[in-house]
């Protein structure tokens, strides 16, 4: 049986699916794998930031239609990249074992967060970490940076930002460890929802695919991010509202904390609580009526009223 993945172009994505596909093949080694290269929006429009691109999926909606039409029999996303809300005819078939959720630092000369002088430029492509970074230092400059993981290095060495935060994950997948500066703990730099992790996309009615998709689910990755991505639905967040979520799970239980900052980075708001991991749904909808009692929707009305909403 011959099986054909979508993915993006770029060199982690390729990475990621090989992984993933390497993984299968261990488990159903009688499976042939052919690799579709498909450019999505954000492949295509590198000069904007991502948050002013005003489309949803903007890294995975051209992959899943290419799902859709039967062009490809699955797909492999970084899950933070695949919206919440949309409807389409393909669902989340597996969602292999998580990678780090965490951020961290790279700087030009490995100097801390901390240690870093007053009006340093810091590279991020995320609202959320651009908040975290006000929140921490609001004397420091936060500003947009685009291209893949290799590219925003060398604008560190060229001078041409004093950091970076990056998702630690991208970089142990590439074998870029030794690049890390610092690394964020999980409640002083919230991630976003679903960070660390992989989506197996498939087509909802393709059963036989599904199926095998599922033999490298792991169902305690699967819970952190069910109540992650739990918490930013009933936020009704997004990209463009600076929402951080992380589950971590330990045996059947899990503790999840999620939390919302204001446009100018000065107010943090967070909720914590704790459950068994088949409640997943029910923690991130327990930390979101908590954030919403201390005032969420004020906050991201600030976001919405600068950047947009979609």
């Amino acid at each position: 049986m011959i099986l054909t993945v979508g993915t993006r172009g770029s060199k982690l994505s390729l990475i990621q699916t090989n992984n993933v596909l390497a993984s299968l093949q261990v488990l159903h080694p009688e499976l042939t794998f052919k690799v579709k290269v498909i450019k999505t929006l954000g492949d295509k429009e590198q000069n904007l930031s991502l948050f002013s691109l005003d489309r949803k999926g903007i890294f995975e909606k051209e992959i899943d239609l290419a799902i859709e039409k039967g062009e490809v029999d699955f797909a492999v996303h970084s899950l933070k990249d695949v919206p919440i809300l949309e409807q389409s005819q393909t669902t989340i078939a597996a969602i292999p074992k998580r990678n780090s959720p965490n951020d961290v630092l790279i700087s030009r000369d490995k100097v801390s967060l901390a240690k870093l002088q007053k009006g340093a430029v810091i590279g991020t492509s995320s609202l959320r970490r651009m908040a975290q970074v006000k929140h921490l230092r609001s004397d420091l400059e936060a500003k947009p940076i685009r291209g893949n993981v290799d590219t925003r290095i060398q604008k560190i060495k060229r001078g041409e930002f004093d950091a970076l935060i990056v998702a630690e994950a991208g970089l142990n997948r590439m074998k870029l460890e030794n690049q890390i500066t610092e690394r964020f703990s999980l409640e002083t730099f919230a991630p976003s929802a679903g960070q660390g992790a992989l989506a197996i996309a498939a087509k909802k009615d393709n059963k036989k695919v599904i199926n095998i998709l599922e033999s490298i689910n792991h169902a305690p990755s699967r819970a952190e991010v069910t109540a992650e991505r739990s918490l930013v639905l009933s936020l009704e967040g997004g990209c463009r509202v600076p929402i951080g979520a992380i589950g971590r799970a330990c045996g059947d239980k899990m503790s999840f904390y999620g939390c919302v900052f204001s446009l100018d980075g000065k107010k943090k708001i967070f909720s914590s609580a704790e459950g068994k991991l088949e409640d997943a749904n029910d923690l991130g909808r327990q930390v979101a009526q908590s954030l919403l009692g201390q005032g969420a929707k004020e906050l991201e009305a600030e976001w919405r009223e600068k950047y947009g909403t979609w």
